[in-house]
């Protein structure tokens, strides 16, 4: 009974020291695979945002805002007219720079066409009568110089016929000289001088011209418009914002990367990413520009033991096809092992 009693004992204990055993190997069996899933790397998530071309529409001239043809928010096409502006003191300078054309042309005609029939008719007169005057004292210096060689008369007579004579040579030239001039018209250095004028009164009245156009403001590209600066009234002044208009076709993605996750991006590279906005679409960039944001963006460790600071960098990618319904501002979230 004692023997029996004895292997039961034994064959019990042995059956215990088994059962231990197994659940030894059984938990050690667990925590394994516990510790397989605590310790694997985890995801390493990088959050970009969209972003896309802004185009700013200002006036070369201050005024004040007539009306706007489109809304906040409305697409627009190359060309389109976005806003009027009243500009009444550029009115004003035009009105004054067409009279000052006008005068310049005016006065360029003038030149050109030379005297009026009228005055030229009169200068042809006047030389006329000089030429009459001038063979009477020619005669009659011929008839004193006769009477003088015969003694009939004194040397002083004589030398008064005579600078009758030529005082009215000098008088017919003088009045040939007039009616010449008075065929040809202008002297070529005032035909020169008008027509300078004219130039400089077309360049002034082409300069106001351009600033009339700007009263009328058109849009530059084909986009969509994102905000909408002064209100319809308000006066605006030289190159001051008035709206901004938003390229959509234009669109590329910024990350901010400490640099010890850039090993794989580098220019041209790859990146495969999602967007939560559109059901978690993936979709495929390539990288365009790397640049680090300064001091200001690095990253302190907070050991001092075996780590350092990272800096950040400036990633940006472009989708490699138009990305339907992306609109800036929308997550894109890439996922770095």
């Amino acid at each position: 009974m004692e023997e029996q009693q004895i292997k039961k004992t034994v064959s019990h204990e042995s059956k215990n020291m088994i059962v231990a055993f197994a659940i030894m190997i059984a938990m050690v069996g667990l925590i394994t695979f516990i510790g397989f899933f605590l310790l694997k790397p985890k995801e390493e998530i990088i959050m970009g945002e969209a972003e896309a071309s802004v185009i700013r529409i200002s006036g070369k001239v201050p005024g004040r805002i007539l009306s706007y043809r489109f809304s906040e928010g409305e697409s627009v096409r190359k060309g389109d007219t976005l806003v009027l502006i009243n500009t009444p003191e550029v009115y004003a300078k035009f009105d004054q720079a067409q009279a000052a054309h006008n005068a310049a042309e005016a006065q360029q005609s003038k030149a050109q066409k030379g005297l009026r029939p009228e005055q030229i008719s009169s200068a042809y007169e006047l030389w006329q009568k000089a030429k009459i005057g001038l063979d009477i004292a020619e005669k009659s210096y011929r008839r004193i110089q006769n009477l003088y060689d015969k003694g009939v008369i004194p040397a002083q007579k004589r030398d008064e016929a005579e600078a009758n004579w030529k005082s009215m040579q000098t008088s017919e030239k003088t009045a040939y000289a007039q009616y010449s001039m008075a065929q040809q018209g202008a002297e070529k250095e005032d035909k020169l001088l008008a027509e300078a004028l004219v130039q400089k009164s077309q360049g002034g009245l082409n300069e106001v011209n351009a600033y009339l156009e700007e009263g009328i403001l058109l849009s530059p590209i084909d986009g969509e418009i994102a905000e909408i600066f002064p209100h319809q009234g308000e006066l605006v002044g030289t190159g001051a914002p008035i709206m901004n208009i938003v390229d959509l076709k234009d669109l590329w993605v910024v990350f901010h990367v400490r640099e010890n996750l850039l090993n794989d991006m580098k220019i041209g590279a790859p990146l495969s990413a999602f967007i939560p906005a559109l059901g978690d679409r993936e979709v495929h960039l390539t990288v365009t520009y790397l640049k680090d944001m300064g001091s200001y963006a690095t990253w302190k460790a907070t050991k001092t033991n075996g780590q350092y600071d990272a800096k950040t960098f400036e990633v940006r990618a472009k989708p490699n096809q138009p990305i339907k319904d992306l609109r800036p501002g929308m997550s894109v979230i890439l996922k770095k092992k």
